[in-house]
């Protein structure tokens, strides 16, 4: 009974211990898919990048955009001002 327990348990740990194992296509697949997993991380970096760098230009114009409206709305206040004193000469003309 003891060398039946024995060789039941030398087959089992033989059979686990091969199965443990992987093979060279094991791990060439597994090398495969890291480097599938590493391109896609680095395409997915690079867009980002992408992204990230237009929308610092989206930024940047939309900045140049808010100054040029304000210094359009500072040109027009001006301009409404000098219509203004042109209107009271103008009036003030016509009075005399």
């Amino acid at each position: 009974m003891k060398k039946h327990l024995l060789v039941i348990a030398t087959v089992f740990v033989f059979g686990i211990s091969v199965m443990g194992c992987a093979t060279k296509g094991d791990l060439q697949k597994a090398q495969a898919a890291e480097q599938q997993a590493n391109l896609k991380a680095d395409e997915a970096l690079k867009a980002a990048q992408d992204a990230q760098a237009a929308a610092a230009q989206a930024s940047q114009a939309a900045n140049q955009a808010d100054q040029r409206a304000q210094a359009a709305e500072q040109r027009a206040d001006v301009a409404e001002a000098n219509a203004e004193k042109a209107n009271a000469a103008f009036n003030g003309s016509m009075k005399k």
